[in-house]
Protein backbone atom coordinates (compact mmCIF):
# COMPACT_ATOMS: atom_id res chain seq x y z
CA UNK A 1 0.00 0.00 0.00
CA UNK A 2 1.22 3.79 -0.82
CA UNK A 3 0.55 4.53 2.98
CA UNK A 4 3.14 1.54 3.82
CA UNK A 5 5.64 3.21 1.17
CA UNK A 6 5.24 6.51 2.75
CA UNK A 7 5.75 5.21 6.44
CA UNK A 8 8.85 3.40 5.52
CA UNK A 9 10.43 6.73 3.81
CA UNK A 10 9.62 8.67 7.20
CA UNK A 11 11.00 6.43 9.37
CA UNK A 12 14.22 5.78 7.54
CA UNK A 13 14.95 9.75 7.25
CA UNK A 14 13.90 9.96 11.16
CA UNK A 15 15.97 6.50 11.90
CA UNK A 16 18.71 8.71 10.02
CA UNK A 17 18.34 11.86 12.10
CA UNK A 18 18.34 9.94 15.30
CA UNK A 19 21.58 8.18 14.23
CA UNK A 20 23.24 11.85 13.93
CA UNK A 21 23.15 12.68 17.31
CA UNK A 22 22.87 10.71 21.00
CA UNK A 23 19.44 11.98 22.94
CA UNK A 24 18.67 10.72 26.44
CA UNK A 25 15.32 8.31 26.99
CA UNK A 26 12.82 11.00 27.27
CA UNK A 27 14.37 12.67 24.35
CA UNK A 28 13.72 9.55 22.31
CA UNK A 29 10.06 9.08 23.31
CA UNK A 30 9.22 12.68 22.47
CA UNK A 31 10.56 11.84 18.50
CA UNK A 32 8.88 8.57 18.36
CA UNK A 33 5.63 10.54 18.87
CA UNK A 34 6.80 13.56 16.59
CA UNK A 35 7.70 10.41 14.08
CA UNK A 36 3.99 9.25 14.80
CA UNK A 37 2.22 12.82 14.38
CA UNK A 38 4.55 12.66 10.82
CA UNK A 39 3.05 9.84 9.53
CA UNK A 40 -0.86 9.97 10.88
CA UNK A 41 -0.56 13.24 9.39
CA UNK A 42 1.61 12.51 5.97
CA UNK A 43 -1.06 9.44 5.56
CA UNK A 44 -4.58 11.66 6.07
CA UNK A 45 -2.85 14.22 3.48
CA UNK A 46 -1.99 11.45 0.86
CA UNK A 47 -5.82 9.66 2.05
CA UNK A 48 -7.96 7.62 -0.50
CA UNK A 49 -6.14 9.30 -3.48
CA UNK A 50 -2.61 7.95 -2.83
CA UNK A 51 -1.66 5.66 -5.75
CA UNK A 52 0.18 2.26 -5.14
CA UNK A 53 3.81 3.31 -6.14
CA UNK A 54 5.36 -0.53 -6.31
CA UNK A 55 6.37 0.51 -9.30
CA UNK A 56 7.97 4.36 -10.67
CA UNK A 57 8.15 4.28 -14.42
CA UNK A 58 10.66 7.15 -15.14
CA UNK A 59 10.83 8.80 -18.73
CA UNK A 60 14.56 9.03 -20.05
CA UNK A 61 15.92 9.91 -23.30
CA UNK A 62 17.20 7.98 -26.41
CA UNK A 63 21.04 8.53 -25.62
CA UNK A 64 22.70 11.05 -23.75
CA UNK A 65 25.76 10.33 -21.66
CA UNK A 66 27.12 10.17 -19.12
CA UNK A 67 23.58 10.63 -17.84
CA UNK A 68 21.82 7.72 -19.90
CA UNK A 69 22.64 5.18 -22.52
CA UNK A 70 22.48 1.87 -23.56
CA UNK A 71 25.12 -0.81 -22.82
CA UNK A 72 26.85 -3.44 -25.53
CA UNK A 73 24.26 -6.29 -23.04
CA UNK A 74 20.97 -3.80 -23.38
CA UNK A 75 21.48 -2.79 -19.80
CA UNK A 76 21.07 1.00 -18.96
CA UNK A 77 23.49 3.01 -17.46
CA UNK A 78 24.42 6.83 -16.31
CA UNK A 79 24.04 8.91 -13.82
CA UNK A 80 20.63 9.33 -14.19
CA UNK A 81 19.81 5.59 -14.39
CA UNK A 82 21.83 4.93 -11.10
CA UNK A 83 20.10 8.10 -9.11
CA UNK A 84 16.57 7.06 -10.73
CA UNK A 85 17.22 3.38 -9.25
CA UNK A 86 18.58 4.55 -5.56
CA UNK A 87 15.58 6.38 -5.31
CA UNK A 88 13.37 3.09 -6.35
CA UNK A 89 15.25 1.32 -4.33
CA UNK A 90 14.48 3.97 -1.29
CA UNK A 91 10.90 3.47 -2.40
CA UNK A 92 11.01 0.12 -1.82
CA UNK A 93 9.73 -0.34 -5.83
CA UNK A 94 10.50 -1.94 -9.04
CA UNK A 95 11.94 0.93 -11.36
CA UNK A 96 10.32 0.74 -14.97
CA UNK A 97 12.44 2.82 -17.67
CA UNK A 98 10.92 4.34 -20.85
CA UNK A 99 12.59 5.35 -23.71
CA UNK A 100 11.38 8.68 -25.05
CA UNK A 101 12.50 11.39 -27.42
CA UNK A 102 13.33 14.44 -25.24
CA UNK A 103 10.64 17.22 -27.07
CA UNK A 104 7.88 14.52 -26.39
CA UNK A 105 9.12 14.00 -22.46
CA UNK A 106 6.56 16.63 -20.66
CA UNK A 107 2.96 15.59 -23.03
CA UNK A 108 4.27 11.33 -22.59
CA UNK A 109 4.03 12.54 -18.88
CA UNK A 110 0.69 14.27 -18.69
CA UNK A 111 -0.86 11.01 -20.55
CA UNK A 112 0.41 8.74 -17.95
CA UNK A 113 3.06 7.11 -19.97
CA UNK A 114 5.19 6.77 -17.25
CA UNK A 115 5.13 8.20 -14.07
CA UNK A 116 8.36 10.73 -13.88
CA UNK A 117 10.77 12.73 -16.03
CA UNK A 118 14.27 11.69 -15.21
CA UNK A 119 16.73 13.01 -17.56
CA UNK A 120 18.26 15.59 -17.57
CA UNK A 121 15.58 18.66 -17.15
CA UNK A 122 16.02 21.60 -15.73
CA UNK A 123 13.45 23.34 -13.67
CA UNK A 124 12.09 26.34 -15.46
CA UNK A 125 9.78 28.92 -14.68
CA UNK A 126 7.77 27.58 -18.10
CA UNK A 127 7.97 23.79 -17.29
CA UNK A 128 6.59 24.35 -14.51
CA UNK A 129 3.25 26.13 -15.59
CA UNK A 130 2.94 22.32 -16.37
CA UNK A 131 4.37 19.58 -14.23
CA UNK A 132 6.09 19.68 -10.60
CA UNK A 133 9.26 19.15 -9.76
CA UNK A 134 11.65 16.94 -7.16
CA UNK A 135 13.71 18.70 -5.54
CA UNK A 136 16.88 19.28 -7.52
CA UNK A 137 19.41 16.71 -8.55
CA UNK A 138 22.36 18.38 -9.83
CA UNK A 139 22.67 21.77 -11.53
CA UNK A 140 25.16 21.88 -14.86
CA UNK A 141 25.76 24.87 -17.14
CA UNK A 142 25.34 25.07 -20.71
CA UNK A 143 28.19 25.37 -23.05
CA UNK A 144 28.99 26.24 -26.72
CA UNK A 145 31.03 23.23 -28.38
CA UNK A 146 32.77 24.06 -31.84
CA UNK A 147 36.13 22.94 -33.96
CA UNK A 148 39.13 24.00 -32.24
CA UNK A 149 39.47 27.50 -34.18
CA UNK A 150 38.62 30.30 -31.53
CA UNK A 151 34.95 30.54 -32.19
CA UNK A 152 33.42 32.17 -28.89
CA UNK A 153 29.77 32.05 -27.71
CA UNK A 154 28.75 35.51 -28.49
CA UNK A 155 25.97 36.68 -31.14
CA UNK A 156 28.30 38.69 -32.68
CA UNK A 157 30.75 36.22 -33.88
CA UNK A 158 28.23 33.70 -34.43
CA UNK A 159 26.30 35.63 -37.27
CA UNK A 160 26.12 33.40 -40.26
CA UNK A 161 26.91 29.89 -38.24
CA UNK A 162 24.89 27.02 -37.76
CA UNK A 163 24.42 25.92 -34.26
CA UNK A 164 22.70 22.38 -33.13
CA UNK A 165 20.35 21.94 -30.61
CA UNK A 166 18.23 19.21 -29.39
CA UNK A 167 14.73 20.15 -29.75
CA UNK A 168 12.29 21.12 -26.96
CA UNK A 169 15.57 21.36 -24.42
CA UNK A 170 16.57 25.08 -22.79
CA UNK A 171 19.37 25.45 -25.22
CA UNK A 172 16.90 25.45 -28.22
CA UNK A 173 15.17 28.18 -26.65
CA UNK A 174 18.69 29.80 -25.40
CA UNK A 175 19.92 29.85 -28.80
CA UNK A 176 16.64 31.12 -30.39
CA UNK A 177 15.75 33.60 -27.80
CA UNK A 178 19.34 35.59 -28.10
CA UNK A 179 21.23 34.03 -31.02
CA UNK A 180 18.52 33.83 -33.74
CA UNK A 181 17.25 37.08 -34.17
CA UNK A 182 21.32 38.00 -34.61
CA UNK A 183 21.36 35.99 -38.11
CA UNK A 184 22.74 33.17 -36.51
CA UNK A 185 21.07 29.76 -37.59
CA UNK A 186 19.46 27.55 -34.95
CA UNK A 187 18.92 23.84 -36.20
CA UNK A 188 17.08 21.72 -34.06
CA UNK A 189 17.33 17.94 -33.81
CA UNK A 190 15.51 14.63 -31.57
CA UNK A 191 18.49 13.88 -30.12
CA UNK A 192 22.26 14.95 -29.28
CA UNK A 193 23.81 12.06 -31.09
CA UNK A 194 22.28 13.44 -34.70
CA UNK A 195 23.64 16.64 -33.69
CA UNK A 196 27.35 15.49 -33.42
CA UNK A 197 26.78 13.44 -36.15
CA UNK A 198 26.03 16.85 -38.78
CA UNK A 199 28.58 18.65 -36.61
CA UNK A 200 31.24 15.89 -37.66
CA UNK A 201 30.09 16.13 -41.18
CA UNK A 202 30.66 19.65 -41.02
CA UNK A 203 27.06 20.70 -41.64
CA UNK A 204 27.32 22.64 -37.98
CA UNK A 205 29.76 24.72 -36.98
CA UNK A 206 28.76 24.25 -33.10
CA UNK A 207 26.36 23.00 -30.79
CA UNK A 208 25.06 24.48 -27.74
CA UNK A 209 24.24 21.43 -24.97
CA UNK A 210 24.76 20.16 -21.63
CA UNK A 211 28.71 21.41 -20.21
CA UNK A 212 29.08 17.55 -18.70
CA UNK A 213 27.19 15.87 -21.53
CA UNK A 214 29.58 17.53 -24.26
CA UNK A 215 32.57 16.61 -22.08
CA UNK A 216 32.10 13.33 -21.29
CA UNK A 217 30.16 12.42 -24.54
CA UNK A 218 31.75 13.90 -26.76
CA UNK A 219 35.20 15.65 -26.04
CA UNK A 220 36.71 13.00 -24.44
CA UNK A 221 36.10 10.50 -27.29
CA UNK A 222 38.34 9.66 -30.18
CA UNK A 223 35.78 11.64 -32.40
CA UNK A 224 35.76 14.54 -30.19
CA UNK A 225 39.81 15.42 -30.60
CA UNK A 226 39.53 17.99 -32.88
CA UNK A 227 36.34 19.78 -30.78
CA UNK A 228 36.33 21.86 -27.72
CA UNK A 229 34.28 24.27 -25.63
CA UNK A 230 33.95 27.58 -27.05
CA UNK A 231 33.31 30.35 -25.12
CA UNK A 232 32.31 30.78 -21.08
CA UNK A 233 29.53 29.00 -19.51
CA UNK A 234 26.28 30.33 -20.10
CA UNK A 235 23.50 31.51 -17.58
CA UNK A 236 20.05 32.45 -17.73
CA UNK A 237 17.76 32.00 -15.02
CA UNK A 238 14.73 32.02 -16.36
CA UNK A 239 15.48 30.00 -19.19
CA UNK A 240 18.14 27.40 -17.90
CA UNK A 241 15.85 26.92 -14.54
CA UNK A 242 17.96 26.79 -11.04
CA UNK A 243 19.05 22.88 -11.65
CA UNK A 244 17.54 19.84 -12.67
CA UNK A 245 15.23 17.44 -10.98
CA UNK A 246 12.70 14.48 -11.40
CA UNK A 247 9.43 16.01 -13.25
CA UNK A 248 6.52 14.83 -11.85
CA UNK A 249 2.70 14.99 -12.72
CA UNK A 250 1.35 18.13 -10.29
CA UNK A 251 -1.27 16.07 -8.67
CA UNK A 252 0.95 13.19 -7.83
CA UNK A 253 1.50 14.78 -4.47
CA UNK A 254 2.60 11.50 -2.48
CA UNK A 255 4.94 10.53 -5.06
CA UNK A 256 6.70 13.82 -4.81
CA UNK A 257 7.08 13.26 -1.12
CA UNK A 258 8.29 10.22 -1.35
CA UNK A 259 11.09 10.65 -4.30
CA UNK A 260 12.21 14.25 -2.07
CA UNK A 261 12.50 12.05 0.92
CA UNK A 262 15.04 9.45 -1.08
CA UNK A 263 16.69 12.04 -2.21
CA UNK A 264 17.38 14.08 0.57
CA UNK A 265 18.52 10.91 2.46
CA UNK A 266 20.68 10.47 -0.59
CA UNK A 267 23.04 13.88 0.26
CA UNK A 268 22.91 13.22 3.65
CA UNK A 269 24.49 9.48 3.99
CA UNK A 270 26.91 10.32 1.53
CA UNK A 271 24.72 7.63 -1.31
CA UNK A 272 24.59 10.94 -3.67
CA UNK A 273 28.09 11.40 -3.50
CA UNK A 274 29.01 8.15 -4.28
CA UNK A 275 26.67 7.82 -7.54
CA UNK A 276 28.25 11.13 -8.81
CA UNK A 277 32.30 10.23 -8.74
CA UNK A 278 31.69 7.44 -10.85
CA UNK A 279 30.87 10.12 -13.89
CA UNK A 280 32.36 13.24 -12.49
CA UNK A 281 35.74 15.07 -11.36
CA UNK A 282 33.81 18.05 -10.17
CA UNK A 283 30.44 18.83 -7.99
CA UNK A 284 27.73 18.27 -9.83
CA UNK A 285 25.36 19.38 -7.81
CA UNK A 286 26.01 22.76 -7.81
CA UNK A 287 24.92 25.93 -5.89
Amino acid sequence: MPELALFRALLQSAHTQNNASAVSQNGMHVKKHRLLLIVLVAISANGVNAKDWSTVRFGSATNYPPFHSQQPDGKLAGFDIDLGNEICRRMHAKCVWVDTEFDSMIPALKARKFDGILSALSITPKRAEQIAFSSKLYNIPTRLVARKDGLVSAAMSLKGKRIGVVQGSTQELYAKTYWEPESVAIVSYQNQDLVYTDLLADRLDATLTNAAQAEYGFLNTPQGAGYSFAGKNLYDEKIFGVGTAVGIRKEDTDLKTQIDLAIANMRQDGTYDKIAKRYFDFDVYGN
